[in-house]
């Protein structure tokens, strides 16, 4: 059975940093597609960034030099915050699919099989 675990959101002042992680269990980030999104108030789930096989990462374009996504043994995998803005506010999840991610970097919620329970990011300005 594959569970993901993703921790690591707090309240934090705009221009601050956090470092969310995501531990998959029955799962690993090698040869897969590993995925964050968040989705905002009011607002739909968006992917922002995705690392594929532990190694390429992908990202959009409003957190591209803001967030980086990396993968650490034995099986962790962590979004690094920088530059937070209140406009990132958000419910952070990670999720996993098998096989390396889209190729043209596209990250779809509906291409992710397995998702984790969510961890909440405010930024106060």
């Amino acid at each position: 059975q594959v569970r993901l675990q993703d921790a690591g959101g707090e309240s934090v002042q705009a221009g601050g940093s956090l470092s969310l992680s995501c531990t998959p269990s029955g799962f690993t980030y090698s040869g897969n597609c590993i995925a964050w999104f968040r989705q905002g108030p009011g607002m739909e789930r968006e992917g922002v960034a995705a690392i594929s096989g532990g190694t390429k990462t992908y990202y959009v374009a409003s957190v591209r030099g803001r967030f980086t996504t990396y993968a650490r043994r034995p099986n962790t995998v962590r979004l690094q915050m920088n530059d937070l803005q209140p406009e990132d506010t958000a419910m952070y999840y990670c999720a996993a699919r098998w096989g390396v991610c889209e190729r043209s970097g596209e990250i779809r919620e509906a291409d992710f099989q397995y998702w984790g329970q969510g961890t909440q990011v405010t930024v106060s300005s």
